[in-house]
């Protein structure tokens, strides 16, 4: 994946963020993934009172990327545009990340294009074990 198409998908989180429903956190995020056709799916964080029913912009993406009928992605991207500071992924959005896409798979994630930190997917979650787990069978 080049630097110029990993741009855009960065800029497709942006413009997914700005849909952010985060009224109590006053966080909005938005994650872009890229599909294997080209395509990209976008998602954003949505909050409730009950913290614990929040879905993550990650979480999503991927979500909205399986209800269209995906099962890989080759990259994504996450904004969060009011940081002050790049947030990687929550451990329950890593661990949905691995789900469905190899640990070499492209990770861009900051608040601005001038912050932005690039890794993947194996990076973000090195230890793997339900996969080790799979593969041992």
């Amino acid at each position: 994946m080049d630097d110029m198409r990993m741009m855009e998908l960065f800029r497709a989180a942006m413009a997914a963020a700005e849909k952010s429903y985060s009224p109590y956190s006053h966080f909005p995020v938005g994650a872009a993934l890229m599909m294997e056709d080209g395509s990209i799916i976008q998602g954003t964080n949505v909050e409730n009172r009950s913290f614990g029913l929040t879905n993550c912009a990650e979480r999503s993406a991927v979500f909205a990327a399986v209800t269209a009928g995906y099962r890989t992605f080759t990259a994504i991207a996450i904004a969060t545009p009011s940081g002050s500071y790049p947030v990687g992924p929550c451990g329950a959005c890593r661990q949905v990340l691995s789900e469905f896409a190899p640990p070499e798979t492209p990770v861009w994630f900051g608040c601005r294009e001038d912050t932005l930190v690039k890794t993947t997917v194996g990076e973000l979650y090195p230890y793997d074990s339900l996969h080790d787990l799979a593969d041992s069978e």
